[in-house]
């Protein structure tokens, strides 16, 4: 598929000072986060992040010992309003589009975005662009 981005994806161990020794590596290394989620479980967290370099972040954290990958997801241009991502899911929706997970942040102005793993092979630049939103390309997120 075309258009996606890398986001870095952090298997971490449940343990007190993980996090803080994974954002610790990252600053060392000076890569930047523009995003990051944490969904936890008893044992293990899953990290998901938005970085400026997300090949960079994969090897320092692997040098460090984590265990981590770059997985493709859909970086999407929201307007900062209410209502906007339920316009944009409702859009996903009806064209049978199924989002396995979603995770937003704002930027400058009145621009926000929506990350997106989307299931399967579809064609959702045409499905985004029709509803009026855009699909943003690695550098724009990168930068």
């Amino acid at each position: 598929m075309n258009n996606m981005i890398d986001q870095v994806t952090v298997f971490l161990e449940n343990k007190k000072g993980r996090l803080a020794a994974l954002c610790r590596a990252l600053g060392d290394a000076g890569v930047s986060m523009h995003a990051m989620t944490v969904a936890d479980t008893t044992d293990y967290g899953i990290v998901r992040i938005i970085s400026d370099s997300p090949d960079k972040a994969r090897e320092t954290l692997m040098e460090a010992g984590f265990r981590v990958t770059l997985t493709k997801v859909f970086a999407i241009a929201v307007p900062n309003r209410a209502g906007a991502l339920a316009d944009l899911l409702e859009a996903l929706d009806r064209a049978e589009v199924n989002v396995e997970y979603a995770y937003c942040f704002a930027i400058e102005g009145d621009m926000a975005i929506d990350v997106l793993r989307i299931e399967g092979d579809c064609n959702i630049k045409e499905t985004i662009e029709a509803a009026g939103f855009r699909l943003l390309e690695a550098h724009e997120i990168y930068a």
